[in-house]
């Protein structure tokens, strides 16, 4: 399609209710509106979910954890459900990606790579995984069994909300988990596809919930006995506020937060290469990605050459509908994303910044939110644009005088996510990202692995996703030892 659509050409199911223990249920509630990051208009009016909508939904969690078949069932019975989900997922995944440019404004491109290439990838690994983990043991005489933690909450986030079912959701069902899917308001429509497709993969009763619910509700199930574990992906606040709502209980937590993730280049790096990479891998989806290489770390005596390189490949990204398909990038997902934005902007520019390039709305677009890719240089590290994630589409240069420099102005963050490092020196790139305290480093690319464990060092949370340590992060180890055994001992 060439032209943002007159209006939401997709059926999507359940507009009054929500799905709780796998079935749609309608309370009479309160409707709010889904607003177009496009348009500025109102797409539809969705049922807003309430802390009695939560309550049912951990009621119908507990039940089935507690006396439902699902925790016990041999694991191939567990990866038949879940690959009946996942095909109902891949079925639908043109609508699931209209469905997200509609209400989160990302490109159709976009969407098809997040979801209908990673994603897909994601859950079709976890499928393959789940039935070769060490789920019984035998050591020394003792059995180590791998039992499901329990009742799950995962909370997703608008930027994800489909890739996110791949990272956390099927895992933590493969482990035998239930599970309360905690989409983000600004993912109503997305989750209610998603939500019919759990509905007629026919888990048993009470299995998945799924509410795109706001704080309100969000603190309610975080804070719930009921809930044993929470598995977020979210800003760093918001996982210190998880922590210390489930403290009291001692809840399990599951944190991918925040970044601000750097990229180094090194004095022998081909810039042109580099480019190649480091322009979509710190721009991508309007900076609204927890990857994001939003600190671009530069050899002193290159800064003018990456700066205008950086420059060039920002002034070519075409800003506007996200439908249409010579755009590069839509807007940000909700008005106060940009607000959030042109705040940044105006701090680094009285600190000492220099806007290079965008640093404000496009002209041509007088309507929607949207924010031109922005490129900030003379910037030191001790500047508020470089220890805070913007998430939006604002990347800031750095001087570095030596790799030794570049590594210690990388981890002079609060935050270890993700990281790139552009060399033609193999082992001076493996040396460097040994001292990198990040969760991922890339050599000469840009972005991570997500077949592969992946979460963050520092105040960029704990735990690990994808991977058989993503799905093994949704288990406790249980020792069983015989009489036999205990005697030897």
């Amino acid at each position: 399609m060439n032209s943002h659509p007159d209006s939401l050409d997709i059926d999507i199911p359940g507009l009054a209710s929500q799905l709780i223990g796998g079935k749609w249920r309608e309370r009479n509630p309160a409707f709010v509106d889904v607003v177009s990051p496009t348009t500025e208009e109102v797409l539809v009016q969705v049922a807003e979910p309430t802390t009695e909508d939560a309550e049912a939904a951990v009621v119908a969690a507990r039940e089935a954890f507690d006396n439902g078949p699902w925790p016990g069932m041999p694991v191939v019975d567990r990866v038949s459900a879940c690959r009946r989900l996942c095909d109902l997922l891949e079925a639908r995944m043109d609508q699931l990606n209209r469905a997200w440019a509609f209400e989160s404004g990302p490109t159709l491109a976009h969407g098809a790579m997040i979801n209908g290439t990673a994603g897909v990838s994601i859950w079709r690994q976890a499928l393959e995984l789940a039935p070769n983990l060490p789920w019984e043991e035998e050591r020394d005489g003792a059995l180590i069994w791998r039992e499901p933690i329990g009742t799950v909450l995962g909370v997703l986030t608008f930027n994800g909300p489909i890739v996110l079912m791949g990272m956390k959701i099927i895992p933590a069902l493969l482990a035998g988990c239930t599970v309360i899917i905690k989409h983000a308001p600004e993912s109503a429509l997305t989750s209610r596809l998603i939500a019919e497709a759990i509905r007629e993969a026919d888990f048993p009763p009470g299995v998945v919930s799924v509410l795109a619910a706001g704080t309100r509700v969000s603190q309610h199930l975080v804070s719930h006995p009921g809930v044993d574990m929470v598995a977020l992906t979210g800003g760093t606040e918001i996982g210190i506020d998880v922590v210390k709502r489930t403290a009291e209980r001692l809840a399990r937590t599951a944190l991918e937060l925040g970044g601000k993730s750097p990229a180094i280049i090194t004095d022998d790096a081909d810039i042109d290469e580099v480019i190649e990479t480091l322009g979509p891998g710190s721009s991508g989806y309007m900076g609204q990605v927890c990857v994001n290489l939003s600190r671009v770390i530069a050899p002193r005596h290159r800064y003018n050459e990456v700066v205008d390189a950086l420059a060039n490949y920002y002034a070519s990204i075409q800003v506007g509908d996200p439908f249409h398909e010579s755009v590069d990038q839509g807007p940000l997902a909700v008005a106060r994303a940009r607000d959030r934005v042109e705040r940044y902007v105006d701090i680094a520019k009285k600190e000492g910044a220099s806007v290079v390039t965008g640093g404000h709305r496009p002209a041509h677009l007088n309507r929607g939110w949207f924010y031109s890719p922005t490129l900030l240089a003379e910037v030191t590290n001790d500047m508020t644009i470089a220890q805070e994630e913007v998430f939006g589409p604002v990347t800031a240069v750095i001087a570095h005088d030596g790799i030794e420099d570049a590594i210690n102005i990388a981890n002079d963050s609060r935050f270890g996510l993700a990281c790139s490092i552009y060399t033609k020196d193999r082992e001076a790139a493996l040396n460097a990202a040994k001292k990198i305290r990040s969760g991922a480093v890339a050599i000469n690319s840009a972005g991570v692995s997500l077949t592969q464990p992946f979460g963050g060092y520092k105040q960029s949370g704990w735990g690990r996703e994808c991977g058989p340590e993503g799905i093994l992060e949704f288990t406790q180890i249980k020792q069983v030892m015989s009489a036999a055994t205990y005697h030897d001992h």
